[in-house]
């Protein structure tokens, strides 16, 4: 047969160029269009940057570990929402983008991409690594520019010829080197592992890390890792040894137009967020609270990229930080001399890789579904398996939408018990932006020690006393700051050296919701009875659809209906596909027995057996939990997890980012859940109620009527209503003197409530003692006499946080310590 090859030739260049037809439907969950997703063949498929540029929006993806390219892909999206596989990609792991202005060229992972859309590539044979930056150049900056791998390869490419040439080797030598034990081959130039960021200026090239290629780092949260450092294009100079990841400055994608201009850098340790400006030479540094300890992981891995990015319009320079599960307003005027102006937005959850302003909204990069999971596995899942393949999505919003997500409380420490030597303040502490704000102060010494607060009023320099205390040896003693005690930043220094914990808590109440009346009706109750359920799985071998094994929850008993697929169209079609239908119901099983209820908790003991206990909500939620009808914890964001237990929503992080100790509640509900878990960037749920009437977009229904699933985002949760609950760790139970009780969650809950009682004939002293930080340092509350028959009712202040509240008798007895959650 004869082949016109001209023709052939045209017909696979527009296969290969569009996944999408023009012209359908471009229907959208939440600000997920499910059609822009993208998979590749690797244990993770996240986005490594997105930028707009010639009239389109550019996206690359990366899977883990691939230093000689993978089956990732270089998408170009146009502004009608159709999706374009670029047939120049090479994959990899990059996540590296800049703007060069001299040449009018995006390079981004691999490629460079013309002011016409031409896309040329640096091929991995050139120059191997995973791509994590890009930056002006010190001395050629018109011709040239620099490219940095996660593995320390620094090269130097001509932006005309992309020719490179190496200046430090990427330790990937050769093909195959890294290894599946999590620690990545490291060429030993600079301390720490796993690359982040790049940026040059004021004569220097900055690249930070944010891991350690340990195995201790596999496991700890704690220990040394990351670093900050510089070159001069000659010498590397360490700045600092903490996990590091963002450097940018005022310049943002394109770098900076002045020699003089700041560079920032973003990084934490496991006390705190940490930002650091390099002004006239010199670095300067100052911690923020998280709101999430997700991202604790001293390997690294759990980051991804966060980033201060522009999304202003042109001229009005607008700056979005995001750091540790906050968003951030960046002052683009932070120097050394003006650090006002960091502010707090609002808490997400998805895992967000890169940002940028286009056709009028925000449009984040995430990292949805990773195949492999990682190191985030844990008893009280199961035996679940991850999804059958990697994918992920872009998330448009609005441009306010990162002042509307969740409560920006957030908590960070100065000194965590640590030698603190006299008068030495600590670093700055950020001060503003929370209108509730108090501190915890351990005095872990052996001499009663003076803590002097000092705030920087305006962010210039000039520090003023604000109060002093005095804290016996031993003692902790809660500051609560008052709305006249203000300041951009605050530090403490003591009158003689001791052992310390200085650790802030901010509360933020102006974002809880009152539950949405309309974004999950169709969703069944708990005490529903009979409702519509599934389990979910999202398919492997480019199948690209989201199995449901459908069935009806009967009182305490899930009957199958029929095997059905969700598709890219959110069509929800039922298949005959008894192979794929047995594997869900063998590997999806909601596992039982992986909690515990008894009267007044939910007990669970974690994988390092820890013991911890977590408020009840509507009782019907008993039945659903001892029926194994409702899942209980699943991965849904990469490398952490979903915990949905008697009716409130955590955010749980990793065991290796400390796991339960750090759990964050997001929202409580009165939902059937049956099952959920992420496809297409989306949160897909069942447990819907039978009821056909119900309108509802988000609600999806099979045409038989028998399937139904609704469909969000993971952020949507905010919008179910505050955390609340009840219980306590003791009901009615026998206590032993001095014996304390198991830690019970109280941080991020509102307008809480105690009350002790006990049974003995005569009065019972009690210590109350919390946890602010969840690393098992205990400080006195409050101790309190309760006599024979009496009640102690306590309202917490509005001030109060900390994350774990327990309780210690000083004589046997039967005891109640009842705590109310509004």
């Amino acid at each position: 047969m004869r082949v016109n090859i001209k023709v052939y030739a045209l017909l696979f260049f527009c296969v290969a160029m569009s996944t999408i037809v023009v012209g359908q439907p471009r229907r959208s969950f939440s600000g997920i269009y499910p059609h822009l997703a993208y998979y590749n063949q690797e244990g993770e498929c996240g986005t490594g940057a997105v930028v707009p540029w010639a009239g389109k929006l550019w996206v690359i993806t990366y899977g883990p570990h691939l230093p000689f390219g993978s089956s990732d892909k270089l998408y170009e999206i146009t502004p009608d929402l159709n999706q374009v596989v670029r047939p120049e990609s090479t994959g990899g792991t990059p996540a590296n983008r800049m703007i060069h202005r001299e040449s009018r060229q995006l390079f981004i992972g691999p490629y460079a991409i013309d002011s016409t859309g031409k896309v040329r590539v640096i091929p991995y044979t050139q120059a191997q690594g995973r791509y994590t930056g890009a930056a002006r150049h010190l001395t050629d900056p018109q011709h040239k520019l620099y490219i940095a791998t996660m593995e320390e390869g620094f090269y130097d490419v001509n932006v005309n010829t992309l020719a490179t040439t190496q200046l430090y080797a990427d330790a990937n030598a050769k093909q195959g080197t890294h290894n599946d034990s999590g620690v990545n081959p490291h060429g030993g130039l600079l301390p720490g592992a796993h690359g982040k960021g790049l940026y040059s200026g004021q004569g220097v090239l900055v690249f930070s890390n944010n891991g350690e290629a340990s195995k201790e780092a596999l496991e700890k949260f704690d220990v040394e890792a990351g670093v900050l450092a510089e070159w001069n294009g000659k010498d590397w100079k360490v700045i600092r040894r903490n996990q590091f990841v963002e450097v940018t400055g005022p310049g943002g994608i394109y770098g900076n137009a002045k020699t003089t201009d700041p560079l920032w850098a973003t990084g934490w340790d496991h006390k705190s967020v940490l930002v650091g400006v390099r002004d006239n030479g010199t670095w300067s540094f100052y911690r923020l609270p998280k709101s999430s300890h997700s991202y604790d992981g001293a390997h690294g891995w759990n980051t991804e990229w966060p980033r201060i990015r522009d999304v202003g319009s042109p001229g009005k320079p607008d700056y979005l930080m995001t750091m540790h599960g906050l968003f951030w307003k960046f002052p683009g005027t932070f120097s050394a001399a003006n650090t006002a102006g960091i502010r707090p937005r609002s808490a997400y959850l998805k895992v967000i890789g890169d940002y940028t302003r286009w056709n009028e909204q925000l449009v984040f990069g995430c990292d949805d579904s990773a195949q492999k999971e990682f190191l985030n596995k844990r008893k009280v899942k199961g035996n679940i398996e991850g999804p059958g393949q990697s994918n992920s999505n872009l998330w448009f919003v609005p441009l306010n939408k990162p002042d509307k997500l969740g409560p920006s409380t957030a908590e960070g420490a100065v000194w965590l018990s640590e030698t603190v030597e006299a008068k030495k303040p600590s670093e700055p502490f950020l001060f503003s932006g929370w209108t509730t704000r108090m501190a915890w102060v351990f005095n872990e010494g052996s001499a009663e020690t003076g803590f002097t607060f000092e705030v920087d009023k305006a962010g210039t320099g000039k520090w003023l006393s604000l109060k002093t205390i005095r804290v016996p040896a031993g003692k902790a003693v809660r500051v609560s700051f008052t709305d006249k005690e203000t300041g951009e930043w605050v530090r403490v220094a003591t009158d003689n050296a001791t052992k310390a914990t200085v650790h802030f808590d901010y509360t933020d109440r102006s974002r809880f919701y009152a539950p949405s009346s309309t974004l999950f009706e169709g969703l069944a109750k708990t005490n529903s009875g009979h409702h519509t359920a599934g389990l979910l799985y999202g398919l492997g071998n480019d199948r690209r659809a989201l199995g449901v094994l459908a069935g009806n929850v009967s009182g305490n008993t899930f009957a199958e209906t029929g095997y059905y697929e969700l598709d890219s169209d959110m069509n929800l079609v039922r298949k005959d596909d008894a192979e794929t239908a047995a594997f869900i119901r063998s590997k999806f099983a909601i596992p039982s027995q992986v909690v515990s209820v008894d009267e007044s908790s939910v007990l669970i003991v974690d994988d390092k057996g820890r013991r911890w206990r977590l408020p009840l909500g509507d009782a019907a939620n008993n039945n659903l939990i001892a029926s194994a009808t409702s899942r209980i914890c699943r991965e849904v964001a990469t490398e952490r997890d979903l915990l949905n237990v008697h009716g409130t929503f955590y955010e749980l992080p990793a065991e290796n980012a400390d796991g339960f100790a750090k759990l964050k509640p997001v929202a409580s509900h009165t939902l059937a859940v049956h099952d959920y878990a992420s496809y297409r960037g989306l949160l897909v749920m069942t447990g819907v109620t039978a009821d056909a009437s119900v309108k509802n977009d988000h609600v999806i229904t099979s045409a038989d009527g028998k399937a139904r699933i609704w469909a969000g985002t993971i952020d949507d949760l905010w919008q179910l209503g505050k955390p609340r609950g009840h219980g306590g760790p003791w009901k009615n139970a026998t206590v032993t003197k001095n014996i304390p009780s198991d830690p019970y969650l109280i941080g991020f809950y509102d307008k809480r409530k105690l009350t002790l009682s006990h049974e003995s004939a005569t009065p019972v002293t009690f210590s109350i003692e919390v946890d602010p930080v969840g690393n098992g340092t205990w400080m006195m509350y409050k101790e309190v006499a309760v006599g024979a028959g009496e009640k102690f009712e306590h309202v917490f202040e509005d001030s109060f946080q900390a994350r774990w509240i327990r309780f210690l008798a000083r004589a046997d007895c039967k005891a109640t310590a009842a705590l109310t959650y509004e």
